[in-house]
């Protein structure tokens, strides 16, 4: 009985041992982080797929094409690949040499998708050849708006800006600086992008936008139109008829590239996992998804449910892009964009000083609003204001304890504002409702035509006091008129009455209590 009881005792010693140590290794096992643009989030299926099979870790972090410059330019630490939608963002960001193995993954076009309805109407479905110019008439005409991500947070918004630039020029053989100069350029370029009724800096947060709404069009990459398409049919709605501008078309060429660390295994792992997303099974898998992956954008044997002619895609003909500029014509057409070109922003910033904003969460505040509204420094990351930008400062605690308006992007009354918000003080309790109200009080006349109206809500406390969620709701129901309200949460912030305000308004809530400089950046690219 003795040796039984001991016999069983050690086999289950045996087994806890054996599962402690698989546990130690699952915990344990090797992790490459890569950073990405948002249109990869698609992919993650097919990650998964790796991650089983080799029992490793892929750790996906999403961000904006800037960003991803900026960091690469940063040293990229913490970083063991990029994998952003276009080689610009690396050719522009990796300063420091650290690219190695650079290949492309798949091919994407990005193109303009129009209801199918709207389409006819304008007489797109089934033309030969569509141009910007034409796409530009339909805006002029007040027949045309559409949802674009910003040119200069996301790499389609880019692409699809450069490309506007490149056929209003009269197709150059190559974008200059003197090029960007010409009045007849500003005149253009600010008509068509004033068909922008909305903006997003991620293309695939713009993509669950036009999922929610009812919009006319939108630019963003073939694969997110399809995969929009997809979605729109299930639910019983009309797809989006896609249009390639012969004289403008741009694509994304999804790079990944391993950023040297000098670390062995984590490049090895790299290069594995680079293998398995270009081998032959993956590459169907990708054409699956609406991704490219034959010589000249050409896809053979393509599936009609995916690249489905219907939608005006034609997978077999070969798509010449543009020539995508020098690196200092990027960047300054990125700089004019934000300055000059864009539709102007009309936005209001409701900033929580109440008591619980005490402490760090002022200091950061104070410092994101620094940032905006310091012209130098925006630069750095093309928030700057236009010449015709409304900026609006709510700064509130269980009431309203001013409004502060400045117009245009000069220095010295932006500098007036900062001054005002860095001496304002802490008291009361919080009412978010009442500020937000207030806000789209403000906007509630805006001509969306002219400009592009947002409220920015920064806090750090639960609404406890005042006005309701029910009497903002009543207010925004009441105007008729599309304002997004989004958050930035940090501290204790009630992130479920955050959510219950973005789902209404169609907006975003940004994570700020780790880094609220970079949440508000992302709150800023979205309008």
């Amino acid at each position: 009985m003795f040796r039984k009881f001991f016999k069983l005792h050690f086999i289950l010693i045996l087994v806890f041992l054996f599962v402690f140590a698989m546990g130690g290794c699952s915990s344990s096992r090797q992790t490459l982080v890569i950073l990405s643009g948002s249109e990869n989030k698609e992919l993650e299926p097919l990650i998964q797929k790796f991650e089983a099979q080799h029992h490793v870790k892929i750790e996906m972090q999403y961000q904006g094409s800037v960003d991803i410059m900026q960091t690469l330019q940063n040293g990229a630490e913490g970083y063991d690949a990029v994998w952003p939608a276009n080689s610009i963002w690396i050719s522009l960001g990796d300063t420091r040499k650290l690219g190695k193995h650079q290949k492309s993954i798949f091919s994407t076009p990005v193109v303009f998708g129009i209801r199918m309805g709207k389409a006819q109407e304008l007489g797109f479905v089934g033309k030969d050849k569509i141009s910007i110019n034409d796409i530009l008439g339909a805006i002029t005409d007040r027949k045309l708006t559409f949802c674009m991500t910003s040119a200069s947070q996301s790499n389609s918004g880019a692409s699809a800006y450069i490309g506007f630039l490149y056929s209003l020029l009269g197709n150059p053989g190559m974008i200059t600086l003197e090029d960007l100069q010409k009045p007849e350029l500003k005149t253009k370029i600010q008509t068509l992008l004033a068909g922008v009724n909305r903006s997003s800096g991620s293309s695939e947060w713009l993509k669950e936008l036009f999922l929610k709404g009812d919009y006319d069009a939108m630019v963003n990459y073939e694969a997110l139109m399809i995969s929009t398409n997809q979605a729109l049919i299930k639910e019983g709605r009309e797809p989006l008829y896609l249009l390639y501008p012969y004289d403008g078309l741009t694509f994304s060429d999804s790079p990944l590239c391993y950023l040297n660390h000098g670390d062995k295994d984590k490049e090895d792992l790299f290069l594995m996992f680079q293998e398995f997303m270009l081998s032959e099974n993956i590459r169907k898998e990708l054409a699956q998804l609406g991704r490219r992956t034959g010589l000249g954008g050409k896809i053979l044997n393509a599936d009609p449910k995916v690249f489905n002619p219907d939608w005006g895609i034609n997978p077999t003909k070969v798509l010449s892009p543009i020539k995508m500029p020098s690196a200092d014509v990027i960047l300054e057409a990125l700089n004019l964009y934000q300055t000059e070109f864009k539709k102007p922003s009309f936005t209001v910033f409701c900033i929580d000083f109440s008591g619980s904003m005490s402490g760090q969460g002022e200091a950061l505040s104070k410092e994101a609003m620094d940032l905006l509204l310091d012209q130098t420094k925006a630069k750095k990351y093309f928030l700057q204001a236009t010449s015709q930008d409304k900026i609006v400062i709510i700064p509130f605690d269980d009431s309203i304890m001013a409004v502060w308006e400045v117009t245009g992007n000069d220095a010295g009354l932006l500098g007036d504002l900062n001054e005002k918000i860095q001496a304002q003080s802490i008291r009361g309790g919080t009412d978010i409702y009442t500020p937000a109200i207030a806000a789209l009080d403000l906007l509630k006349d805006v001509d969306t035509a002219r400009y592009a109206p947002a409220v920015i809500l920064m806090t750090d406390g639960a609404s406890n006091t005042g006005k309701t969620f029910s009497d903002l709701k009543h207010i925004w129901d009441q105007n008729k008129k599309e304002i997004p309200i989004f958050s930035i949460l940090f501290g204790n912030a009630s992130e479920a009455q955050l959510e219950e305000i973005a789902e209404l308004t169609r907006a975003r809530v940004f994570d700020g209590k780790s880094d609220l400089i970079s949440a508000f950046k992302k709150a800023k690219g979205y309008n």
